[in-house]
């Protein structure tokens, strides 16, 4: 892990085609071990969400290159390796999954629902209104609050349509992504016991994600889209 980290690290201060080209065995031996370590993590998921099996790292990696067209930022390269391991349909599914981000200063853990459709938006906050004391219950626990924090939630400035401005829980609502995320120090995630670790991390994330799939499978139409892209 520290040879990403240390290539992360030198391609955000060379991004650019020149560079890259120059790197591009590098980085090729390095595809080839995120793709091994993305293996084994699915895997390890297998093992408390069935689904995963089935899963491929492909179904899990995004690309490295940039898609710059509607960008101001027209740097070619991501930055940090994303891997979205998501047990029921792969990273463009919308049930909520395990998402693994590698960046020099900012690894992090994350799931729950990455901006959802409107529609689907609307049934996830119904769920919260209808089921505040279980959700509140999953948010409190005490080994989530140690590890995971609310992440790119977008929060509306006021109470969302459709719900009473007076609920005593109207801040949980109002969200317009429902990420939580554990950071992971670079020397954590370059320590021997990651994978230990990040199991740990997955199986405290997943009653999280369970509360919102079980919305979605109510809603299967909801189910695959084209996810909405950070600029």
């Amino acid at each position: 892990m520290i040879e990403i980290l240390e290539f992360l690290k030198e391609l955000s201060a060379n991004n650019n085609r020149e560079w890259f080209n120059a790197n591009k065995d590098r980085y090729l031996r390095i595809k080839t071990k995120i793709e091994a370590f993305t293996q084994e993590l699915i895997t390890l998921i297998a093992e408390f969400e069935p689904h995963a099996e089935y899963l491929t790292p492909a179904d899990c990696l995004y690309r490295i290159y940039r898609d710059t067209r509607f960008s101001t930022d027209k740097t070619p390269y991501k930055t940090h390796i994303g891997i979205y391991i998501n047990p029921r349909g792969g990273k463009k599914s919308e049930y909520c999954g395990y998402y693994i981000h590698i960046e020099p200063g900012n690894c992090l853990v994350g799931g729950g629902a990455w901006f959802p459709e409107a529609p689907l938006l609307k049934e996830y906050r119904k769920e919260i209104y209808d089921n505040s004391d279980e959700y509140i219950e999953i948010i409190r626990n005490p080994d989530f609050e140690k590890y995971y924090r609310p992440y790119w939630q977008e929060p509306l400035k006021t109470s969302p349509k459709g719900f009473p401005k007076d609920w005593p829980h109207i801040d949980l609502l109002k969200p317009r992504s429902f990420v939580y995320a554990a950071p992971i120090s670079d020397k954590q995630f370059a320590a021997p016991g990651l994978k230990k670790r990040l199991r740990e991390l997955f199986l405290i994330l997943k009653p999280y994600n369970d509360f919102f799939n079980f919305t979605l499978e109510e809603h299967p139409e909801f189910a695959v889209r084209t996810p909405r892209q950070r600029k």
